[in-house]
């Protein structure tokens, strides 16, 4: 079995659950492009079989989230888990909607962050959590992301929330970003709830809940390797040409650089480069 799984994490796993739970139901090798916190939920790619050798082209999509802010109180971890650090009153004024929407808008574009405390960026080879585990001061540097849409979704004056739709580069932190948006408030925020609708082309339509894996299930909802580079164009090899793609000999064609999709005999076999019109194995399938 061999390409992309979607699965639809619910709050309280982790992504190692979920990969060990594939690994025995497949009995292949599994991975992932990218974790998602326990207390997250939502598009989680997973990667089965020969499929991983899948997670060059897969690591670097943008991303989009579905959040909740909760404003006035500022905790430890900058979300649901950590402590309370500190409290702030929320005005009538910052709640109103012309508002609100100019703040979220007001995050549109390429800016800096810098990523909270309680992550697993390493600093001088120790990771940051481990750092504020022990109460220890470490200057983090700001990290350049790209905020391609913000949308406001929802607002709960009562309970002091937004929840809003946000389409964000690779690496932007929802938490320091919630954190960022109630600051400009004017006040203190950290990020209530969190759900990932979509990694790059995946979106958690195409999900399957982490409640209903099972070999039936996975089959079904599996994303072939053929399927996934659908896009791609085709390159059809003779069965002499084949073996010398298969041996690693470098072949000529006539055409753009870029990756192709390998057939034979109108067999997909997989995935190759073509650079400087020479044509080279990258992701072999099926190898006669």
């Amino acid at each position: 079995m061999n390409g992309i799984l979607i699965v639809n994490k619910s709050k309280g796993y982790t992504s190692h659950d979920i990969v060990a739970k594939v690994k025995k139901i497949t009995g292949e090798k599994v991975g992932h492009t990218g974790t998602l916190d326990p207390l997250a939920t939502g598009v989680l790619p997973l990667l089965i079989g020969k499929g991983t050798l899948c997670s060059k082209y897969l690591m670097n999509h943008d991303k989009t989230y579905k959040v909740v802010l909760k404003l006035g109180i500022k905790k430890s971890t900058g979300d649901e888990e950590g402590e309370i650090i500190q409290e702030d009153v929320v005005d009538e004024g910052i709640l109103d909607e012309n508002n609100v929407k100019t703040v979220l808008e007001s995050f549109l574009g390429e800016q800096e962050q810098i990523p909270p405390i309680y992550s697993a960026i390493k600093v001088n080879g120790k990771k940051l959590y481990e750092y504020a585990r022990k109460g220890q001061e470490v200057e983090v540097e700001p990290r350049k992301i790209t905020i391609y849409d913000i949308q406001l979704l929802k607002i709960n004056e009562e309970n002091r929330e937004i929840q809003f739709e946000v389409s964000c580069s690779k690496g932007t932190y929802i938490r320091s970003l919630c954190e960022d948006i109630a600051k400009r408030m004017g006040t203190v925020g950290y990020m209530k709830e969190l759900q990932r609708t979509r990694v790059g082309t995946f979106i958690i339509e195409q999900s399957v809940l982490v409640e209903d894996l099972n070999k039936e299930n996975v089959e079904k909802h599996i994303i072939t390797i053929e399927n996934l580079f659908k896009d791609l164009e085709n390159i059809e090899l003779n069965e002499r040409k084949l073996q010398l793609f298969f041996n690693g000999v470098k072949l000529s064609f006539d055409l753009e650089d870029g990756l192709y999709k390998i057939y034979s005999n109108q067999q997909f076999i997989g995935i190759g480069i073509l650079k400087d019109h020479l044509l080279k194995r990258d992701i072999i399938i099926n190898e006669k």
